[in-house]
This record gives structure tokens, sequence and C-alpha cells, in this order.
């Protein structure tokens, strides 16, 4: 009957023992959990840093003037002052062998760029052309996302700088190369999110949506058939939007603070996004694709530029005034 007695009292000084120990607070006051159940130890809610999704909306909110744009005679005229800045060229190797701006690096558009981030200086403005601006909007809101101060050449190489009065002064087929050491430091998380953009562009080969764009007449028929998996975006400012736009189009004009905007976006659907030329659709398409938007961008745009003979408009197709 002791023996029990014992067994009961050693058991319930356990249990005390146990529950104390339990109870007992760390150096910072807390239960020892150090904030692992949601809170930061204090009971306020951890607030998760998206490095990302802030670099993306930074783009927009603190959008420029001249919208991460340079205009084709003053790029030249910066060439010829042998101003202190990083050309990119991402048109095609054979192309660019057959001549380029003075001083430009071959970067060809697709995975050899976000390959190349590290390798980019970022003390220097980088200046960025293609053939005619779409995709070098692209690239320029890859590169401003990832750290660098990126410009897109007006209109590119074809319908642009190959137009500028004097431009064969600067124009060479020597090939310039990048260094091969890294520069450059790029997040982490940043740079799979590009490298993740532009390896996507090869799955979007040989589709009505390669290189992230759409044909005008591809887009025409989608409208035709009333295919509710797209929806078409403006990006042209309110008045020109008003003045004449594709049927069923919504309009979030380009510029500073767009981003505020893009929670009307719907995420189900393809967003086919146009403006002017297809430029700064190439930008929006860019930053709302690294958001988790499945966005492309109209080939030429709205193509209402006598100097941009793609685009909607150019080839016939109808706008509404609704």
């Amino acid at each position: 009957m002791k023996k029990r007695k014992f067994l009961v009292l050693l058991l319930a000084a356990l249990m005390v023992f146990a529950f104390a120990a339990c109870g007992t607070t760390d150096d910072n006051g807390d239960n020892g959990d150090n904030g692992d159940n949601g809170d930061n130890g204090n009971n306020d809610p951890v607030v998760e840093e998206n490095v990302l999704e802030d670099a993306v909306n930074a783009y927009f909110a603190e959008m420029p003037e001249d919208v991460y744009k340079i205009g084709q005679a003053d790029f030249i005229e910066k060439v010829k002052a042998g101003e202190e800045i990083v050309v990119l060229d991402i048109r095609q190797p054979d192309v660019y062998a057959e001549g380029h701006v003075k001083g430009a690096i071959n970067v060809p558009w697709g995975t050899a760029i976000s390959d190349s981030l590290e390798m980019i200086p970022s003390d220097k403005t980088v200046y960025v052309y293609c053939y005619t601006g779409q995709t070098a909007g692209q690239a320029v809101a890859t590169l401003n996302v990832a750290g660098f101060d990126a410009k897109s050449v007006n209109l590119g190489y074809n319908l642009g700088i190959s137009k500028v009065e004097g431009v064969d002064e600067v124009i060479e087929t020597e090939e310039n190369l990048l260094g091969t050491e890294a520069v450059t430091e790029i997040d982490a998380e940043i740079k799979e999110a590009l490298v993740d953009y532009y390896a996507g562009l090869a799955e979007k080969a040989g589709t009505t949506y390669a290189n992230y764009k759409i044909s005008e007449a591809d887009a025409k028929a989608l409208l035709d058939a009333k295919d509710e998996s797209v929806v078409f975006l403006s990006v042209r400012k309110a008045e020109d939007f008003a003045a004449g736009h594709i049927e069923t189009a919504t309009n979030i004009p380009f510029g500073k603070g767009m981003e505020q905007s893009f929670n009307t976006l719907p995420t189900d659907k393809t967003i086919i996004v146009y403006c002017y030329t297809g430029q700064t659709a190439g930008q929006t398409v860019a930053g709302l694709r690294l958001l988790g938007f499945d966005a492309v961008s109209l080939n030429g745009g709205m193509g209402m530029e006598a100097n941009a003979p793609a685009g909607w408009a150019n080839n016939g197709f109808p706008v509404v005034t609704e």
C-alpha cells in the first residue's frame, strides 16, 4: 500500500515538473517558439517579402517620362559622341554580323540574355535594340527588374536606327563580346524568374504565341471566333483608346502607376496587349508575365504610324469607339 502511495506521489511530482518546464519563457519573454507559429514573437503578423513582385511593381511605379526608351536619333548621337554606355543588339547572330551599331554586343533574343545577366555591366546605362523594338521592350523590362538602368531604342534597327541620317558612320561588322567574368550580382529569386521567362520562349516557339507575341491575323481570328480564353488590353492613351480600339478591349494607359490596375486583369485567360507599334506593349507583357499573368503582345500594335507597316489598323482590321 505504501509502495502504491509512493508511486502516485512520484507521478504527480513529475507532472508538475513537466508543466513548469513547458511554461518556461526564453530570454525574449516568449514561450520559446521564437515566432515559428506565424508571428514575429510579438503577436504581429510576419510580412513575407516578395522580391520579384516588388521589383516588377517598382518598374512601373517609378517609370520615367521617357518610359525606358530613347529616340533613335538621340541614341546615334550618343554613339557618335563616344559616351560610356553599354549597347546590346539582340538580333540573331547572322544579322548582327552583316552590320551593327559600333560597340554593340550581340546577345541574341532568348536564353542568351538570362545566361549573360551577370556579365552585363550595371554601372552604365544599357541600350537595347532588336528589329522593330518589340522584343527589345520585353528585354528592357526584364533587365530593369534585374537592377539595370536599361532603355530600348525606338523602333529598333530596321524602322529606327537604319533611318537616322548619318548612321553609316557608326555601323561596323567587327564582333564585340561581353566579358567572361561576372561583374553584376543578380538577386537569386529574380534570376530564377528571368531564366524561366526566357526558357519559356522555346515552349512558345512554333505556336500562335511565339516570342510572347501574336500576329494581327491570329488575333483577329480569335476575336471573330469570340474566343473566351483571351482578352484584349490596350495600353494606349485614354484619348486614343476613345478614338478607336479593338472591340472588347479594356484600357490601362501605359505609364507611371499603371501597375495599380493590374488587379483588374484576369488570371485565367491570355491577355493580348497592344499599344501603338508594339514597343510599350512588349514592356507591359514582360512585367505581366513575371507577375504570373499569361500575357502576349500584338505584333505591330495598333499600327497607325506611317513608318510602322505592321499592326492592326495597317492590316485594315476594324476598330470601335464604344
